[in-house]
């Protein structure tokens, strides 16, 4: 079992706490328990990383693609394989 070691309280209009409310009903779960899991889904672990990547793949120069899409996936079964 996992044990929390901080609090949080925060304050809801009642739109929000209910349709928070009803999915946890639904789900028979707690409130806090779809909180924390719109807080991962809304802010994941891996973000950062994923920006960075997507920075990278951004700013990489323009390379040749084959007009033929059968080209490519020859080209990318090739590199899957080691080039066997």
């Amino acid at each position: 079992m996992c044990m929390y070691a901080r609090r949080l309280q925060i304050l809801l209009d009642e739109e929000r706490f209910a349709r928070v409310s009803t999915l946890a009903q639904q789900r028979g779960t707690s409130v806090a328990a779809v909180i924390r899991e719109a807080i991962d889904r809304g802010l994941p672990v891996g973000q950062p990383r994923r920006r960075a990547a997507g920075n990278r793949i951004l700013a990489a120069a323009p390379m040749p693609v084959p007009d033929d899409p059968a080209d490519l996936i020859a080209e990318l079964d090739d590199l899957r394989s080691g080039g066997r």
